[in-house]
């Protein structure tokens, strides 16, 4: 392990994730220019994301057989491969919609692979003890990636042409392929799987299955997705337009946006010392408990100044938890499996995201938008509540422990200063 191979892995992700935001807005803007049809603009989000659901496992068997380093530069080169002929083809006035959903269909299922190897070997480039701050960095930088940089930038690039704004993003590709090249060290399992790829996705499953704590937050995750996803799939019906109960304009939703980065990188930020000082079962119940609350605060006062402090609050948050479970999973698996459990949880949480948003939809079509609101609201901390009775600092621990001594490395007492009140032992 070494700091280079860390700060590579680093500045590998900080360019993918500008690029991820730059494709993300960039490709329903270039859909818009070549139909009006609203169902086939989201199809072609629906084709970035569906490889999540399709290839995720798989992704994730490869990862604990493959080099975990060799697997993002290949990704990330065939992201920029794909742009590329997508740029061609712009340039050459060919870029008709079946060619943009196969486009974003390929760069989706390259995301998949990319995103498995590199959250798979964040734990070959630091101590145990330092994935907490680790993960923290990473997350910040791909908030401010997608966020503050690569989205704005998208606007932009659309507006100079088709070509430039697929350009761009295959250049930070082939950047950050170019940058993962640097890390140096170990990045493949010792003694790799040679049973057939299904042998090794069922015993990730099984792992998963089995580990009472990761099985819990699989499900913690993936519930409050849904949650999340019916609302804010439907959120600016509520403060967009004259008509609205906020009455934001276009641009005032951006900065809203804006203001839910800047509390997920200043949460993802503080996440480490906020675990060690309050422990990291404490900080996770606590901020999720606040974070499904804070859910009401739009329709109890519906007002500018109260939905902006709630933006930062809700990114403080989440940025906060995000940064402490992701480091929580990364200890807990054994090396060998990390691939497979990653991506399984992934496929949890994904695959939950646009059932949420259909039901969000649906809800709201029957019942009305607060309905919508105050159902994920109730969702979110009910859910909480279930899982600290699952997840509790002396279950942490003893689980850190037992995959602790599978790593030769003991835990730290530290980290577990004290239990959630009210939790079951």
């Amino acid at each position: 392990m070494s700091r280079r191979s860390f700060r590579r892995l680093w500045t590998s992700s900080a360019l993918s994730n500008t690029a991820d935001g730059v494709v993300v807005v960039g490709l329903p803007l270039l859909a818009v220019a070549l139909t009006r049809s609203p169902f086939l603009v989201a199809l072609v989000s629906a084709a970035a994301t569906l490889p999540w659901l399709l290839l995720s496992l798989h992704a994730g068997a490869l990862a604990d057989r493959h080099d975990r380093r060799r697997m993002m530069i290949v990704a990330a080169w065939a992201r920029a491969g794909v742009l590329a002929a997508l740029t061609a083809a712009a340039w050459l006035g060919a870029l008709h919609l079946p060619v943009l959903l196969a486009g974003a269909l390929l760069l989706g299922a390259a995301e998949v692979f990319a995103d498995t190897s590199a959250q798979s070997a964040v734990p070959m480039t630091v101590p145990r003890e330092r994935l907490t701050g680790a993960t923290g960095k990473l997350v910040a930088a791909q908030t401010v990636g997608n966020n503050f940089l690569g989205a704005p930038l998208a606007g932009v690039l659309a507006g100079i042409g088709a070509a430039v704004t697929l350009g761009v993003p295959a250049l930070l590709y082939a950047a950050a392929g170019g940058a993962a090249l640097g890390m140096r060290g170990r990045f493949r399992v010792e003694n790799p799987s040679t049973r057939p790829l299904r042998a090794d996705i069922a015993e990730g499953l099984r792992h998963l299955w089995n580990h009472r704590v990761l099985r819990s937050l699989a499900v913690f995750a993936g519930v409050l997705n849904f949650a999340n996803d019916a609302y804010f799939a439907v959120f600016v019906l509520w403060v967009v337009g004259e008509e609205s109960r906020v009455g934001l304009t276009p641009a005032g939703y951006g900065v809203l946006a804006a203001l839910l980065a800047v509390g997920a990188v200043a949460g993802s930020l503080v996440a480490e010392r906020l675990a060690h000082r309050a422990g990291q079962v404490r900080t996770v119940i606590t901020v999720n408990l606040v974070n499904g609350s804070l859910l009401l605060v739009p329709v109890l006062l519906p007002t500018v100044a109260a939905v902006a402090v709630t933006a930062v609050l809700l990114g403080l948050t989440n940025g906060v938890s995000n940064t402490i479970l992701v480091s929580l999973r990364q200890r807990l698996v054994p090396e060998a499996l990390m691939g497979r459990v990653h991506a399984t949880v992934r496929l949890i949480g994904m695959g939950s995201r646009p059932l949420g948003a259909a039901a969000g939809g649906l809800l709201s079509a029957a019942a009305g938008l607060p309905a919508v609101f105050c159902a994920a609201a109730v969702l979110c901390v009910l859910t909480v509540l279930l899982v600290s009775r699952t997840v509790t600092t002396r279950s942490v621990a003893a689980a850190e422990t037992e995959a602790a001594v599978g790593h030769a490395v003991a835990p730290s007492p530290e980290a577990f200063p004290g239990s959630f009140p009210g939790q079951s032992r």
